[in-house]
């Protein structure tokens, strides 16, 4: 299991690619890349597109990928149990059917 950050290092590494070649690719500073690997920053969703268009990887998966990472980071940083993601699963049911209703 990775991170999002590791996993973004991960398919650089894969490609033999530095992060300057990534930077240059992407017109995004490398410093940015860098954080995001080490996961001291969030992508934007449209880094995370650029990204799947660019490893050609699926779009979806990897922005759930980058969204369990923030609930992840949320719940450890809360210092809250496991709990809460039962009662977080109950609320989006509620609130869907609340939509759709």
């Amino acid at each position: 299991m990775n991170t999002f950050g590791e996993h973004l290092r991960k398919l650089r590494e894969e490609k033999k690619m530095s992060l300057r070649d990534l930077s240059s690719k992407l017109h995004i500073d490398s410093s940015l890349i860098a954080k995001i690997e080490r996961n001291d920053r969030k992508p934007s969703k449209e880094f995370i597109k650029q990204i799947a268009r660019f490893f050609k990887i699926d779009e979806k998966k990897l922005f759930n990928e980058f969204l369990s990472d923030s609930i992840a980071y949320k719940i450890i940083d809360e210092n809250v149990d496991i709990e809460v993601l039962k009662v977080a699963e109950e609320k989006v049911n509620y609130l869907k059917n609340k939509k759709n209703g």
